[in-house]
């Protein structure tokens, strides 16, 4: 070590200086020899030398100073030699030479140092080793670390580290670990700011690159607002034409379908237009696709819903309810696409429903036949014989029924003009009738269900084919329900072709014209021709039967002989030429009159009713007249006539309207003429 050779060179002579405990400056970590001490490693001392003493950072000045002294005693004990004249004294160059560096060492060194070099050393040194060098080369060498002087100072300095060499062990460690750490958070500081760096670069392009972008998308809004109307009227959206594809039909197809065709419209329309872009004609083929695929799935859905109508006990008013009428914009638009395709399933859905009703109304008017009418008999008439056998159609129970039947009184009958119930009765219902009714009943209820599944199709028909003219709807309405109104024809035939039930038929006339009026108020034209053909068949039969009644009072009245009169009476025999009461004849005549009148309150001037009364009336009159003449005085057969009249009158005395008017005027002056007679 270093302080071990320090100590072995080092004299415990001359006093003990610690020049760092006067020094402000921090320690540094070794000392700095004089050249003295350099010399000594190299060269054998010589006697007197003070080269070994430690000193401090001021040594130099103070050997100087002291050199100096010793140079001025040995000048001053040695006499001057001659000197050539050309060379300068060694004093004054000397001088000059420690002068500068005082002045060096006074303006470099801080004020301390100043303050030290001023003080008086305690020794001077007696002699310098110059090391071969001159003075000048000595003074601008730079200073060496200076080994202490004295020998106690080494020996206390050494005491004093091998006392604290743990700590300083300790201090070093410590100092060392803080060396890596500061290297460490170094290289990471240093790490830190390259990336740092790199970062910055990186924000610099983001920024540059946002500045693109903001400059590229205000230039794209300055386009798309410029562009975006007119690529949105010709631009189909990707969902409706994926929806219009492969979804199901439903309201959002229907929307999608609208979308497209107003897109058709527009892009049409440019077309036609003088300043047409490219590209209308390049989306025109996939518009064109897209309706053909839109054609061929309306059309496979319109299909199923008709072949659906062929299903077994299906609802037709269900599926036209829903299934149809609720996307009839894809009818409207299959007229519009594709006329033919939509001709034929126009005429495919009639042919559907042609089948559909003709097969369900068939099954009712089987259902409505099992309903027991009244047995019709041709001696049901004002003058039958009671005691005839009766004739006509035999009805299983129908003797029983006809037994409780009264052809010639209206009765309750009339409940049937009169009922707020408009439903027809079911299938299973008719079936399980077992009682008697009029052809009214039968009649009634089959014209209901058909005017109703009339006003139901007309109406759907007219909602769901709109494109049609009304004119060919009704057309199309009737073409379906010609096989119904044939059986409608056919039922009302067979009820009123041997009937004699006058009330009945008059009754079926009052329903038909109900039926017109509900058809004229829901205006549902189809069934008028129906309406009318069942008039041809009900009017001409209620003639022909009335007919049938004057018939019989004909054949009654010529027949004068006794036993014919005798068998019209009520006690028969002779008791007619005694009797002034009403003949049951009488009695007759006035129930049908009643039922008629009743039926015939709000009837027209046009309708053949009151022909036909008349000529009834007229063939009655005749009939009690000749029956007034048989026997007994005139005061008898003017009481009998006043009988039968006031008998009559009295029936009808409830009634109503134009025809009971004239009937109740007709009899009151018959009367009065009797009362004049009498």
């Amino acid at each position: 070590m270093w302080l071990d050779r320090m100590s072995g060179h080092s004299t415990p002579s001359g006093p003990q200086i610690d020049s760092r405990s006067n020094s402000p400056l921090p320690r540094r970590p070794t000392s700095r020899l004089s050249p003295y001490a350099q010399n000594s490693r190299s060269q054998p001392s010589r006697p007197g030398s003070s080269l070994s003493n430690l000193l401090t950072p001021s040594d130099s000045t103070t050997s100087l100073s002291a050199t100096q002294r010793a140079d001025d005693t040995a000048l001053k004990q040695f006499p001057a030699k001659a000197r050539p004249s050309n060379v300068a004294d060694p004093l004054d160059v000397l001088n000059d030479i420690i002068g500068k560096r005082k002045e060096k060492l006074a303006g470099a060194e801080s004020p301390v140092l100043s303050s030290t070099l001023k003080t008086k050393p305690s020794q001077l040194v007696a002699e310098i080793d110059f090391g071969g060098l001159s003075l000048e080369e000595f003074v601008t060498k730079p200073d060496e670390p200076r080994r202490a002087k004295y020998s106690d100072v080494g020996a206390q300095t050494i005491q004093q580290f091998e006392k604290e060499r743990d700590k300083f062990q300790d201090l070093h460690s410590a100092i060392t670990g803080c060396d890596d750490v500061s290297r460490s958070v170094e290289k990471y500081l240093n790490d830190f700011q390259t990336e740092l760096g790199a970062v910055s670069a990186e924000i610099e392009t983001l920024q540059t690159r946002s500045i693109q972008l903001n400059a590229m998308l205000a230039n794209r809004r300055n386009v798309e607002q410029l562009l975006g109307p007119a690529v949105e009227e010709i631009s189909i959206s990707p969902n409706a034409v994926r929806l219009i594809v492969e979804g199901p039909i439903d309201e959002n197809w229907v929307k999608a379908l609208n979308e497209i065709e107003s897109r058709a419209a527009t892009i049409e329309a440019k077309v036609t237009s003088p300043s047409s872009a490219k590209s209308v004609e390049d989306v025109r083929p996939l518009l064109s696709d897209i309706k053909k695929k839109a054609v061929e799935r309306i059309r496979d859905y319109l299909v199923s819903q008709i072949r659906a109508l062929r299903s077994p006990n299906i609802n037709a008013q269900i599926i036209q309810q829903q299934r149809l009428v609720k996307f009839k914009d894809l009818y409207s638009y299959l007229c519009k696409a594709h006329p033919t395709l939509a001709g034929e399933i126009t005429q495919a859905y009639i042919n559907t429903m042609r089948w559909y009703y003709l097969s369900h109304f068939t099954r009712y008017l089987q259902a409505l036949e099992k309903i027991k009418v009244y047995p019709s008999d041709r001696n049901e008439v004002l003058g039958g014989d009671p005691s005839a056998p009766k004739s006509g159609n035999f009805v299983p129970g129908g003797r029983a029924g006809a037994a409780a039947h009264d052809p010639f009184s209206l009765g309750r009958r009339i409940e049937i003009l009169r009922t707020g119930n408009h439903m027809a009765i079911s299938s299973y219902v008719a079936e399980e009738d077992t009682s008697f009714h009029g052809i009214e009943a039968p009649f009634r209820n089959f014209n209901l269900a058909l005017m109703d599944n009339v006003s139901a199709e007309y109406s759907f028909m007219t909602e769901m084919f709109s494109t049609l003219s009304f004119q060919q709807i009704s057309r199309k309405a009737t073409e379906i329900f010609d096989p119904v109104f044939a059986l409608g024809q056919g039922l009302t035939k067979r009820l009123v072709e041997h009937t004699t039930d006058s009330l009945g038929v008059l009754i079926c006339v009052r329903l038909n014209q109900q039926a017109a009026f509900e058809l004229q108020r829901r205006k549902v034209p189809v069934a008028d021709a129906y309406i009318n053909g069942v008039n041809i068949r009900l009017w001409p039969r209620f003639q022909v039967i009335m007919d049938l009644h004057c018939e019989s009072l004909k054949r009654v009245a010529s027949h004068t002989g006794r036993s014919a009169v005798s068998a019209l009476s009520l006690a028969g025999g002779d008791d007619l030429n005694q009797s002034s009461a009403p003949h049951f004849l009488t009695q007759r005549f006035g129930q049908l009159l009643h039922g008629i009148l009743v039926l015939s309150s709000e009837a027209g001037d046009d309708e053949p009713v009151s022909n036909s009364l008349s000529r009834l009336a007229a063939e009655f009159d005749s009939l009690l007249a000749k029956l007034s003449r048989i026997g007994g005085d005139a005061k008898r057969r003017e009481r009998f006539l006043f009988n039968n009249y006031s008998l009559i009158l009295t029936i009808i005395s409830d009634t109503h309207g134009k025809l009971a008017t004239e009937q109740k005027r007709h009899l009151d002056d018959m009367l009065k003429s009797v009362g004049k007679r009498g």
